[in-house]
């Protein structure tokens, strides 16, 4: 009986630390206002197109 008592518990602060960590991230994403961030992350995987030189890829061409 006392270990139902225990997950209970525990089941308890789990939910509560994921609340918490969710708020926090929700917070850090748009109350810090971090836009210029997340654009200049959002433009990262066209960066090595940049160069306009031909691709590196081995692969042959296929059509």
């Amino acid at each position: 009986m006392a270990i139902a008592f225990i997950f209970n518990d525990l089941s308890s602060v789990m939910t509560v630390v994921s609340l918490t960590t969710f708020v926090g991230i929700v917070w850090w994403t748009f109350v810090l206002n971090r836009s210029a961030d997340f654009d200049e992350a959002a433009h990262l995987p066209f960066a090595d197109d940049a160069d306009g030189g031909p691709p590196t890829s081995t692969e042959n061409k296929h059509g």
